[in-house]
């Protein structure tokens, strides 16, 4: 597996809460320089992302991002909101606090409205690993196969961990007929081949473009 290889799996992403358009331009240009799977940003940006890459990358969102204690409502008006600004793909933060609290149904049924909203735009939900024993992120690969969403993803990059291989191969476990998405803490092409022969199909990074970037100007 390539360099190249690994970067089409990576959605090359800039969430940090003063990221400005020139941050978010240039994320855009790399994005699409080295065909990355697609580029992750702040929604405010979305609709002039759209209009600058004119459809050569796809671009992802993150609503009720980074804590998923948004109500139903908010998340479904963010995801509703993400669309009609252009966005492509869509990264939701699960309802930690009720997973905890036993109300698995309530987690299905709101991730199943964000889906019904994005109709057929992808969708990721994030469970913020870190945070779960293994039986609930279990309950989660259980939850998430049966809702309709398109991938699982381990981690925002904003809690106390990101992705792990054993996560990763716990999710390949448990999940059916949907893509595993790793993403937190991958800061080498070597700790992304691991997760991605784990079962990984899909890589939230904002590191690997810049090691490709290094790599072609001479630098390690």
């Amino acid at each position: 597996m390539t360099h190249a290889d690994i970067l089409k799996k990576v959605d090359h992403t800039l969430l940090k809460p003063d990221a400005t358009w020139d941050e978010i331009r240039a994320v855009c240009d790399a994005g699409r320089k080295y065909h990355t799977a697609s580029v992750c940003i702040p929604a405010v940006y979305v609709d002039r992302a759209v209009d600058y890459l004119q459809g050569n990358l796809p671009i992802c969102t993150v609503i009720g991002f980074p804590t998923g204690y948004s109500t139903t409502a908010a998340k479904v008006f963010e995801a509703q909101d993400a669309v009609r600004r252009g966005a492509s793909e869509i990264d939701m933060v699960l309802q930690i606090g009720w997973l905890k609290d036993g109300l698995d149904t309530k987690v299905r049924q709101e991730i199943e409205a964000v889906k019904a909203a994005v109709g057929d735009r992808i969708l990721k939900v994030i469970i913020e690993a870190c945070l779960l024993s293994d039986a609930e992120k279990i309950r989660c690969c259980k939850i998430v196969s049966a809702s309709g969403a398109d991938f699982i993803k381990t981690s925002t990059g904003f809690s106390a961990g990101g992705a792990t291989v054993a996560d990763i191969s716990l999710m390949k476990a448990h999940c059916r007929s949907i893509g595993i998405k790793a993403a937190g803490g991958i800061r080498s092409f070597v700790d992304a081949r691991a997760l991605l022969e784990a079962g990984a199909t899909r890589l939230g990074t904002s590191q690997l473009v810049k090691l490709a970037e290094a790599e072609e100007n001479g630098c390690e």
